[in-house]
């Protein structure tokens, strides 16, 4: 049923890989599909809040970054999965729906956690830009 299954992660929650990477799991198991896992290392936004960090502080992150992905796949994903690790930096709704087209999923997988409403009203939530701008079906686990 589903070829392809996009499993997005937030490196900084646990619960993003605990809650939701089971799930993808078994739906990739039971379809006999590929497990495509990603993270985005989120972007500073502008060129006044860049000039903080040092200048090789994007190089740095996505080297943390990968190293933390690397370690969560090889770890919790079992071995008779086919399994493929993205790693991107950007606007992260953004990364997560154009890796969609990319890679040619079926289903994005992911988690979300608990709805903050200040936090929501201020900046919004991922997984809600993605589920509204998705070409594909969503499946929000709540973590």
């Amino acid at each position: 049923m589903f070829n392809k299954v996009l499993l997005t992660l937030d490196l900084n929650a646990q619960a993003s890989w605990e809650k939701a990477l089971p799930q993808a799991v078994e739906i990739v198991r039971t379809s006999g599909g590929e497990l495509h896992v990603m993270s985005v290392v989120p972007d500073l936004g502008t060129p006044l809040v860049e000039s903080f960090f040092p200048e090789d502080f994007e190089e740095k992150a996505i080297s943390a970054a990968n190293s933390a992905l690397d370690a969560i796949v090889r770890k919790e994903v079992p071995d008779d999965v086919t399994v493929h690790q993205h790693l991107a930096f950007g606007t992260i709704h953004k990364k997560v729906l154009q890796s969609v087209e990319e890679i040619g999923c079926d289903l994005i997988v992911m988690a979300s956690h608990k709805p903050d409403r200040v936090r929501e009203f201020l900046v919004g939530s991922n997984a809600d830009r993605i589920v509204r701008r998705s070409p594909v079906s969503v499946l929000v686990v709540r973590a």
